[in-house]
């Protein structure tokens, strides 16, 4: 089998640019940074950095705000009966230190933190939650609830092993746990826009830009049967940060479950966004490609400081970078016709002229 890094050959052809800067403020980052988006869909990169100037126009910049920070892995096993698996449940509860011994033995870095069950039938879903540093913390995840596994199949009678993943987690795929429960860092993104700025730099008014929040995101979603989301689409701005810092591009999936909420506030544009579940980090898997060295050195996101500091520092700017982009994609849906011309325009000077490439 051949391997390509995407940092060497492949990634060329991924057009890659910095935007920005965004300012940031709030609980976690105090900058104005600017962000790498590695996308084909090339009005993106002006779309995000008509909402960075936005933030570079008020005081505060996008407040974001750091809610918590876990990963998880949920196993599944067979138990005799209901009745055995609820035994088992209670026991594991009244013990839950001595899981957490388990888990650390697995990794210094990896420390237990939650566990919720779900039984149906003989079936037996317990989900673990862990502090994982600066790591996505797929791989620890998974190993510390092996090593939890072992144990309990050793302690606990009356169960029988399932598998190592019971889609309780739940990873990379769109469900209501995680907005519920938690996974990865969850961050409130929040941005004050004076009246004036609304109109001069988003065409728009707080009123308008509030009315399609509503119908769009809100009731859209809804008869669409959106689950735990009402977003325009927090995924671009996702996946295309996710491939400029080595992160595992799947996790858009459950990343982009996130609310935008807004609000009139006189004139002015009160405007956030919620990602309850970002799944990034600085260490591991492909994080040692030069490029993603590179770029994450650039995002001040290989400081080495306290564990877990740069990965979420990290999660805070990749959040700020969804909020710029969508707020000036709602701006411009406000308007018939803007959307379209935009990147009809975009596109084709894109074609004409090239791109940065990484």
């Amino acid at each position: 089998m051949t391997v390509t890094h995407i940092g060497e050959t492949a990634q060329a052809m991924v057009p890659l640019r910095w935007v920005g800067p965004i300012r940031i403020t709030g609980n976690t980052v105090e900058e104005e940074i600017e962000v790498p988006l590695a996308t084909f869909e090339s009005p993106l990169w002006p779309s995000v950095g008509r909402g960075a100037r936005v933030s570079m126009a008020t005081e505060a910049g996008v407040v974001a705000t750091l809610i918590d920070d876990r990963m998880t892995r949920s196993i599944l096993l067979e138990a005799d009966n209901a009745l055995t698996a609820h035994t088992a449940v209670q026991r594991l509860r009244a013990e839950f230190s001595r899981l957490r011994e388990v888990a650390a033995a697995s990794s210094r870095f990896c420390v237990l933190i939650d566990m919720h069950s779900q039984i149906t039938g003989d079936l037996l879903f317990l989900r673990f939650a862990f502090e994982t540093a600066d790591a996505a913390g797929h791989n620890m995840t998974t190993l510390a609830a092996e090593r939890l596994m072992d144990y309990i199949l050793r302690t606990v009678p009356g169960l029988r092993y399932a598998s190592i993943s019971g889609n309780y987690c739940t990873d990379k795929k769109a469900g209501a746990v995680n907005g519920i429960l938690g996974r990865g860092k969850n961050v409130v993104t929040e941005l004050l826009v004076p009246a004036a700025q609304v109109e001069r730099q988003l065409h728009t008014t707080a009123a308008r830009l509030v009315t399609l929040n509503v119908r769009k995101n809100l009731i859209g979603t809804l008869l669409a049967g959106g689950i735990r989301t009402a977003n325009a689409h927090y995924a671009n701005m996702l996946l295309a940060f996710y491939l400029a810092t080595g992160q595992d591009a799947a996790n858009i999936v459950e990343g982009s479950q996130g609310i935008t909420h807004a609000e009139d506030r006189d004139g002015d544009l009160y405007f956030s966004c919620t990602l309850p579940n970002l799944v990034v980090g600085t260490v591991g898997n492909a994080k040692d490609l030069d490029f993603v060295q590179q770029t994450l050195s650039r995002l001040g996101c290989h400081r080495e400081q306290a564990a877990g500091t740069d990965a979420r520092r990290l999660a805070v700017i990749v959040a700020a970078t969804v909020l710029c982009g969508e707020l000036s994609l709602l701006a411009a849906q406000t308007n018939p016709g803007e959307l379209m011309r935009a990147h009809l325009r975009l596109e084709r000077q894109h074609n004409r002229q090239g791109s940065d490439r990484p």
